[in-house]
């Protein structure tokens, strides 16, 4: 146990001078000595306080489909994180076909892509740089800023904080000794903060009070995602769920929260009977599929599943024969649509 105790003060030491340069950045970006810039359009921004996965991905296709069933020109901005691409700034969706790979793009933004047709998609580092050079080439109404909430440096008119409700010991430290990017306080900066995963949350002992450990004041929107269909991951064909009850099935993932996806998994009407999870945001060879194919045929499977940004990069290695499904995840607002609605479509909307 001694020898535990000092890397973890260790740990906590870094951590507390990293939370002071955070504060300190959050601080001169709050008084004006570090600039933030305006997009000339409206900018939603969907981010959260941690490292790892709390939804983001859904939510951001949920919203971005919503705006332009509204009529509206969108364009999506998100960092790539891991693209293979060294361009300062690149164009993954023009808003009529997908441009450019997962493995060039990076998985969500492809995804994300893939998933709303109509949506300008584009990657870059500097967002208000990448924002400037996508309106230059698109008029676009308003923009959705993936993964934003921690990019001070560009103005956002609505900003959506994600926190996940099935781990609430994400909230215990900062990095490195926890998963907090900033301080708890910074949750004051959003317009609404979106508590997901609530409908997972009650199975885990020992929740603590994330409205509390927030502190906020206001009720948080309440959000869980539900499965919605199937799909192959070699042909894109779409699968009911009840097409798959009552199989065998084999589950792998490259996720941030690879156990939220095997408990949603665990309440499907299939037979899990063995599971590989890899680093977030695996970039999967022919090795790993390999391996895949032999732990399924060792545990007698049916099917692989995996989800659906697992699966833009698993395509491309498959063979014939493989069986692979990806879950499509759709996001529900159990409470607070009202003001979702109301601060993302609401009067000061861009028409």
């Amino acid at each position: 146990m001694r020898e535990l105790a000092v890397p973890l003060r260790l740990l906590r030491l870094v951590s507390a001078s990293y939370g002071l340069v955070v504060r300190v950045r959050t601080w001169l970006y709050a008084t004006g000595w570090f600039p933030t810039w305006r997009l000339p359009c409206r900018v939603i921004s969907v981010g959260n306080l941690t490292v790892g996965g709390t939804g983001k991905t859904p939510v951001v296709i949920w919203l971005v489909q919503a705006l332009l069933r509204r009529g509206l020109r969108v364009g999506v901005l998100s960092r790539g994180y891991k693209r293979k691409s060294e361009a300062e700034f690149l164009l993954v969706s023009d808003g009529k076909a997908v441009l450019a790979g997962p493995a060039e793009a990076g998985d969500e933004p492809h995804l994300i892509a893939s998933r709303c047709p109509g949506a300008v998609v584009a990657v870059g580092a500097d967002r208000y740089g990448t924002g400037r050079w996508v309106l230059n080439r698109f008029p676009l109404d308003c923009v959705v800023l993936d993964d934003g909430f921690q990019h001070l440096a560009l103005h956002r008119d609505v900003n959506l904080l994600l926190v996940d409700a099935s781990a609430p010991g994400d909230l215990g430290a900062l990095l490195p000794a926890g998963r907090l990017r900033e301080p708890l306080t910074a949750a004051a900066r959003a317009t609404l903060v979106l508590l997901t995963r609530v409908d997972q949350a009650c199975q885990h002992e020992g929740r603590t009070d994330l409205v509390g450990a927030l502190r906020r004041t206001d009720h948080p929107v309440l959000v869980r995602f539900t499965p919605e269909t199937f799909v192959d991951v070699a042909s894109g064909a779409e699968q009911a769920l009840d097409g798959v009850a009552g199989r065998t099935v084999m589950l792998f993932s490259g996720i941030g929260n690879s156990g939220a996806f095997r408990t949603t998994m665990d309440e499907l009407s299939v037979t899990v009977v063995d599971e590989v999870r890899f680093p977030d945001h695996h970039a999967y060879r022919d090795s790993d599929l390999k391996l895949l194919r032999e732990r399924s045929r060792a545990c007698g499977a049916q099917l692989l599943v995996t989800t659906e940004k697992d699966a833009v990069k698993v395509a491309p290695l498959l063979r014939n024969g493989d069986q692979v499904l990806a879950l499509r995840l759709g996001t529900e607002i159990l409470d607070g649509r009202e003001r979702v609605e109301q601060a993302v479509f609401g009067e000061k909307n861009v028409a």
